[in-house]
């Protein structure tokens, strides 16, 4: 048989190299730690990327899933640094890219009635291997808000809205999603909860009264409780706040290193 042309393979021209080249939004099972129940098994949206030399016309994208298909049911924090050193031998790469969108479950008790629910929280892992490993873990966490100005000036009440609090951290040693979670919600006016009956409703209503906080409030909350915790190295917190009296959000976002 006459061997099929291998077009990807082919030159190019142009001179010029391509930063990311890949396969995004692939929906797959993976494998997350969780603190209490050892495993929790969720269904991720992932992305996946390699540089590209100039001298090459394309990437062989079926390769990015036969990669993925390797690591079925394996796929989790411990390995990707093994699933981005296959990317890059497999795609002849010098650089290769992963990343892991998933939704993370934990189960929360109302602070009265001691209801339990599952509150559902979106995270994400984000790998490289160049020279280095690099991975970024990301979690993004819904909490209550009330403003302070709102309460000062009012005569009854204050407007308070839910809120994203977004954080991405680099760490030397492991971090559960349930301790970065809960130092996040700490750092809030109130956290938020799936299932509240009306003792918990006016808990969490007096609480974040008693508690008001700005946006910029809570990300320089958020980001004194990550300068102590010594084994996270770089943080990035973004917080936005989805205006319950203006039709448009509130957001402040900071970066830094813990020396």
């Amino acid at each position: 048989m006459t061997p099929m042309p291998d077009m990807q393979q082919s030159p190019d021209t142009r001179k010029i190299a391509i930063d990311k080249v890949g396969v995004k939004d692939i929906g797959y099972p993976v494998v997350v730690q969780d603190k209490h129940r050892e495993r929790q098994h969720t269904v991720a949206r992932v992305n996946m990327y390699v540089d590209l030399p100039e001298q090459f016309k394309g990437t062989h994208m079926s390769r990015f899933i036969e990669v993925l298909n390797l690591y079925h049911g394996e796929i989790s924090v411990e390995n990707i640094e093994t699933i981005l050193g296959e990317m890059k031998q497999r795609l002849e790469a010098g650089r290769a890219h992963l990343e892991l969108s998933f939704p993370y479950f934990i189960e929360k008790r109302a602070p009265v009635s001691q209801a339990r629910s599952l509150l559902e929280y979106q995270c994400r892992m984000i790998g490289t291997l160049g020279e280095n490993y690099d991975f970024i873990l990301e979690a993004s966490i819904p909490v209550t808000s009330l403003c302070p100005c709102s309460k000062e000036i009012s005569e009854r009440g204050a407007h308070n809205q839910r809120s994203i609090v977004t954080v991405q951290i680099r760490y030397d040693d492991h971090v559960w999603l349930e301790d970065l979670i809960a130092w996040v919600e700490d750092c809030a006016s109130c956290q938020v909860y799936a299932l509240l009956k009306r003792e918990d409703e006016k808990a969490v209503t007096e609480r974040a009264y008693d508690n008001p906080m700005f946006v910029e409030d809570m990300v320089r909350a958020v980001t004194e409780k990550l300068r102590t915790i010594e084994r996270i190295r770089w943080f990035k917190i973004q917080c936005e706040n989805f205006e319950s009296i203006h039709n448009h959000s509130a957001y402040a976002m900071i970066e830094g290193q813990n020396c």
